[in-house]
């Protein structure tokens, strides 16, 4: 998937230059110019970052600040719906494995409220946005305690947990399949629209549902929105939803 996406560097740091080289190694890429009208993977002074002709301004992750701060500060603690849907309450703080990461918001929102989670995201490009990710933000006194409960795995999710040694079996397996917008692309946010297209379609949630519900020693929980049909017409035991969202809870 990376074969169709180039490395750029836009940095005289010395750090930053041997960051990219690490990564021209690990994705197997050459460094090229810097081309705003072709699928870039580039590495700044401060962060890597996807570019694209088609995304407007930059993406890339950030656990210290923006959205995610937000969301970290203001978004309900154990009384919101994710955190209902995965079992925390007192006394319960669940070990996790989100199996389908994309860019984190959940995990990093789970590992803020006490759970040790495992984060897999099969695309290399997004692993490593991710990756960029936690190392800038252990460097935050704020944060720091929570980004030590994350680690990443690029890996195919389902590869993963057939894999997954009995000792290493998770309380929580969370998983947020990709589903088609209803929406008119020019409508749906670029970040997600990167995602579609880096993910492609999603032909194996319902293979990896029955995985997790196997791997999982409690539970497993599927973030979907409110409409749409369950995955693989599994029925859930229960659900919890909010204002667009549905989580389907499968329990072992």
């Amino acid at each position: 998937m990376t074969t169709a996406v180039q490395l750029a560097l836009t940095s005289n740091l010395p750090l930053r230059i041997s960051y990219a080289d690490t990564l021209a190694q690990q994705l197997q890429l050459n460094l090229s110019p810097l081309n705003n009208d072709l699928l870039q993977l580039v590495v700044t002074d401060h962060h890597v970052e996807l570019r694209a002709h088609d995304l407007g301004n930059a993406i890339f992750i950030d656990f210290v600040s923006g959205k995610n701060a937000h969301r970290r500060q203001f978004g309900g603690g154990r009384g919101q719906p994710l955190a209902k849907a995965i079992g925390l309450k007192k006394g319960a703080t669940p070990t996790i494995i989100d199996a389908t990461a994309g860019f984190a918001r959940d995990a990093f929102v789970l590992a803020n409220l006490g759970c040790p989670i495992t984060l897999i995201e099969r695309n290399p490009l997004i692993a490593a946005l991710i990756e960029d990710a936690l190392i800038r933000a252990t460097n935050d006194e704020d944060i720091a305690e929570v980004i030590q409960r994350m680690s990443l795995i690029n890996n195919d999710a389902v590869e993963y947990l057939t894999n997954l040694e009995q000792q290493n079996r998770p309380e929580v397996i969370y998983m947020d399949p990709m589903y088609p917008s209803r929406e008119k692309s020019a409508l749906v946010k670029k970040d997600m629209r990167l995602l579609h297209q880096l993910a492609g379609p999603d032909t194996d949630s319902e293979k990896l549902l029955e995985t997790a519900r196997q791997t999982a020693l409690k539970r497993v929980v599927v973030k979907r929105p409110k409409s749409a049909p369950f995955v693989g017409d599994q029925k859930p035991a229960t659900s919890i939803e909010s204002k667009n969202t549905r989580y389907d809870i499968y329990l072992n």
